[in-house]
């Protein structure tokens, strides 16, 4: 899966706008997933070391049982650890990213 491919998976509802809020040129590709309603992130989409990857929100319990199943989910890179989780996106399964961007996309539009 490629970056515009993630971006599209990720836009699952009206709701759901992609922006690009850092204004540094190392930043342009970090692509910011969030709400128009309440202006709340619910994904992160980036490259890191030429590895595209996803950061999203999740319940700390949850969090903590994904780490300990998948090897490809980790604490999330520059964020809340306990709250967010990285998601290797080559490696995951798309039902299992669906259902995780899901349950972000949820947590966030409160």
């Amino acid at each position: 899966m490629n970056k515009k491919k993630l971006v599209q998976t990720c836009l699952i509802s009206d709701d759901a706008v992609e922006t690009y809020p850092f204004k540094d040129k190392t930043y342009e590709s970090y692509a910011v997933i969030r709400h128009k309603s309440n202006d709340k992130w619910f994904a992160l989409v980036f490259y890191l070391d030429n590895k595209l990857y996803l950061n999203l929100k999740c319940n700390p319990v949850d969090g903590a049982v994904l780490r300990d199943l998948y090897p490809f989910i980790t604490p999330a890179w520059h964020m809340n650890k306990k709250h967010w989780i990285k998601i290797d996106v080559q490696q995951a399964p798309k039902d299992l990213l669906e259902n995780l961007i899901k349950t972000s996309f949820d947590l966030t539009v409160k």
